[in-house]
């Protein structure tokens, strides 16, 4: 689950770290009145689940109350990589000296939570790795101890020569770091960690990504959630109960398991095409998943051809099957469908397919070959 800059600004700032002081406004008067609060110049930044806000357009410095309501009335409604603008952030300008980056990642090669750090900061760290790895510092932590006083204090000399500056870096990183655990996140991040011209430290961006499995036993982080601030399919989704993730290709995937589903979508690259999303239905035979399974990836532009890979084992075929019809029959698909069953029930799910007009495969292989072959242009797969 992603959270909102100002969202992990807060729990940052509840852990002790100093955050740049700021508050949202939904409208450009309040975002008008933030700014007169804190006199001088403030950035309006747009609260959206999307990178590149900058490049977007969606942060601006604004020197007068008056430019902040301009800027808010200009970014608000804007829309970020398909994801529409509700809320900016109004804080307080800061005076930059130097930038660092400093964040939190699970490392499931690892499989411990690694803190890296890189005194090239207010860039993507992936370009910092890309470009000058040798400017990255990273720590794995070992979950029997901690994270410790003095791993900080290496980290914060890598960052800083002055010894002032690379305790409160030390201390900043510890004070993160237990932010990640509280929170039950897979990512916490501050980019940029800025020094002040007075020396001080100071987090004027930050972001957060909490482990979806940790929710349950988090119901006030769970309760940050902005669905509005989601693309719809990914909330519908998760109404449904269905394991889905949005991808570029043009090949729609309803799959029952998350091995099946990888192998799918292996195959469809394999045979020259592209996946235009993950989504497994589970072990579950309820039809009303199906049936929502296909509305999702119907909503797709780019999605092409809908392929359904379904190997019954818990899974009843003549189940998804019904839920194919009543889902065809409700909403007439604008795209060719390819069905692939075999397991449980087989027999019945042909019939029932069969009698509405549709057919079944029963070899992958085949299928795959199919769906991408009426996407593709002729002679081009595999």
């Amino acid at each position: 689950m992603n959270i909102h800059e100002y969202q992990a600004k807060e729990i940052l700032r509840r852990f002790g770290i100093p955050v740049a002081p700021g508050d949202v406004a939904r409208t450009a008067v309040e975002a008008e009145g933030i700014a007169a609060r804190y006199g001088g110049a403030v950035v309006v930044k747009a609260q959206v689940h999307a990178g590149g806000r900058g490049k977007a357009g969606g942060v601006t410095l604004a020197r007068t109350p008056a430019e902040a309501r301009a800027a808010a009335e200009r970014i608000l409604g804007m829309t970020i990589k398909g994801l529409p603008v509700g809320a900016v952030l109004v804080a307080r300008a800061a005076d930059i000296a130097s930038e660092a980056y400093v964040g939190i990642i699970v490392d499931r090669a690892s499989k411990r939570a690694v803190v890296m750090v890189s005194p090239a900061g207010g860039i993507d760290i992936e370009e910092v790795a890309a470009t000058t790895p040798d400017r990255i510092r990273r720590l794995p932590v070992d979950p029997r101890y901690g994270f410790l006083p003095f791993e900080a204090l290496q980290l914060g000399t890598f960052l800083y020569r002055d010894a002032g500056q690379a305790r409160a870096a030390a201390r900043i990183l510890r004070q993160l770091y237990d932010a990640f655990l509280d929170s039950g996140a897979s990512l916490a991040e501050i980019n940029p960690l800025v020094t002040t011209p007075a020396g001080e430290l100071l987090a004027v961006d930050a972001k957060m990504v909490i482990d979806d499995n940790e929710l349950e036993r988090r119901p006030a982080v769970a309760a940050l959630r902005d669905a509005s601030a989601e693309a719809p399919s990914e909330v519908a989704a998760r109404e449904a109960n269905l394991t889905f993730i949005r991808l570029e290709g043009n090949v729609g995937c309803v799959v029952n398991g998350a091995g099946l589903a990888m192998a799918t979508m292996d195959l469809v690259k394999y045979y020259g095409g592209e996946p235009a999303n993950f989504l497994d239905i589970g072990g579950s035979s309820n039809p009303d998943k199906v049936i929502a399974a296909i509305r999702i990836i119907s909503s797709d532009p780019k999605v092409r051809v809908i392929l359904f890979n379904i190997f019954g084992g818990i899974t009843r075929t003549d189940d998804v099957a019904n839920g194919i019809v009543t889902a065809v029959r409700h909403a007439p698909l604008r795209v060719p469908l390819v069905i692939r069953l075999t397991g449980t029930n087989e027999e019945a799910a042909v019939r029932i397919l069969e009698n509405a007009g549709l057919s079944a495969m029963t070899d992958m292989d085949a299928a795959v070959q199919r769906a991408v072959a009426l996407v593709a242009p002729a002679g081009s797969a595999r």
